[in-house]
């Protein structure tokens, strides 16, 4: 199974490409989509819109798993995110991708097993889980690994049958 993890943001969205294949996990890829401070925000939505797009036709995934917007001083900020997350998740549902969200809180307990790890402790995890020679840069495609890995692992959980239930 080939998971897309998105790390939403109007300035720079992450995306990371994990495939899931006999209990092992591969990175297929990962990167960024930049889009330019001088550019309207319409615009840039198009731009994260058109590449995510981009990305899912050429890749081709089962699954797009987005984080999940948690509140942040900066409302302005927030909204903009949120806003990213809109066409990000319009882009899978155009395609018919399934969709799944998780908190930020929920990626670092299934990426490094402690809810209140540090970014340093997510992305050396992340390093380690798909046996990487270097934490992936910039951050914010190690954050779309660590949510594809976030789903790789629920996903996993939701197989295994537990005192003779599923």
């Amino acid at each position: 199974m080939l998971i897309l993890g998105v790390d939403p943001g109007t300035a720079i969205t992450g995306f990371g490409l994990v495939k899931e294949q006999g209990g092992r996990l591969k990175t297929e890829g990962y990167g960024v989509i930049r889009t330019k401070a001088d550019c309207l925000l319409p615009d840039r939505l198009k731009q994260i819109y058109e590449q995510i797009t981009t990305l899912v036709s050429q890749y081709q995934p089962a699954v797009m798993v987005v984080e999940e917007l948690f509140f942040n001083k900066n409302t302005k900020t927030a909204l903009a995110v949120g806003q990213a997350r809109g066409v990000i998740l319009l882009a899978a549902a155009n395609k018919g991708l399934e969709i799944a969200e998780y908190t930020p809180l929920q990626v670092k307990m299934a990426v490094a097993g402690y809810g209140r790890a540090d970014k340093n402790q997510v992305q050396e995890m992340v390093r380690i889980l798909l046996k990487l020679k270097a934490i992936p840069k910039p951050d914010d495609a190690a954050d779309a690994l660590a949510i594809a890995i976030c789903y790789a692992h629920s996903w996993r959980g939701e197989g295994l049958t537990i005192g003779g239930e599923r």
